[in-house]
């Protein structure tokens, strides 16, 4: 299995017999090389959105059309994408689990807001936010999406037992470094915590050093370089 950052939220994640990118914007992320864009797209099967902002899925579509890849995001952000053109899309919902190449993608809750924003005129509603639990190769990883920190965590890792955490933690808009270091001590038991949703524009943390002081002991943090894989 291996985990690879697009920048900001973005990851591709190869698992099982499937390509996932989750949160893939790439045009006008400027975490993103703009010359990887090939390297990053090549042999996706399926593209995940957590939710609606412009940040997350203002790319999908384009992404969908170029590599034919089923997109999969809740429902009225699904059909929001079918009105837009979207041939292959899967809407569902949380408690949802969708099975891509062998890979179980369960969608769960998350505490943030979703709307389109990146349509012409005003912001629509896009549904609501959500993380997923990525099952496969005898791995489970929480992909966080936008949030902060919420009980529901408690349960999320009771039942699905995740073993590697991708935690939103560049603040004001989402967890800090030091709620996310406290929802994984609190929550989680991850053998591996990789940091999102920072460094990208100045109003977000700028490294990880905060989390990683503040993971329970023998928790491994990895700090992502954009485009460099991350191999399990």
């Amino acid at each position: 299995m291996q985990i690879t950052w697009l920048g900001h939220s973005g990851f591709r994640i190869q698992i099982e017999n499937a390509v996932l990118l989750v949160d893939p914007w790439l045009d006008g992320n400027p975490m993103f090389p703009a010359d990887r864009r090939a390297d990053a797209l090549a042999g996706v099967t399926h593209v995940f959105l957590t939710h609606a902002h412009g940040d997350h899925a203002s790319d999908a579509l384009a992404i969908a059309r170029e590599t034919g890849a089923t997109l999969a995001a809740i429902h009225e952000l699904a059909e929001y994408l079918k009105r837009e053109g979207a041939t292959d899309v899967i809407g569902f919902g949380k408690g949802g689990t969708l099975v891509a190449g062998g890979a179980k993608v369960t969608m769960v809750n998350a505490s943030h807001s979703s709307s389109i924003d990146f349509a012409s005129g005003n912001a629509i509603a896009g549904g609501s936010e959500a993380g997923f639990m990525i099952a496969g190769e005898g791995q489970v990883i929480y992909l966080s999406g936008d949030t902060d920190i919420m009980a529901d965590m408690d349960w999320m890792a009771d039942y699905h037992k995740p073993s590697i955490g991708i935690l939103s933690c560049g603040g004001h808009y989402t967890m800090d470094m030091a709620r996310a270091a406290y929802a994984a001590r609190r929550y989680f038991n991850f053998r591996t915590v990789i940091p999102c949703h920072y460094k990208t524009f100045r109003l977000l943390a700028q490294d990880a050093s905060e989390l990683k002081a503040g993971l329970p002991p023998g928790t491994n943090m990895i700090e992502p370089v954009v485009m460099e894989p991350i191999t399990f």
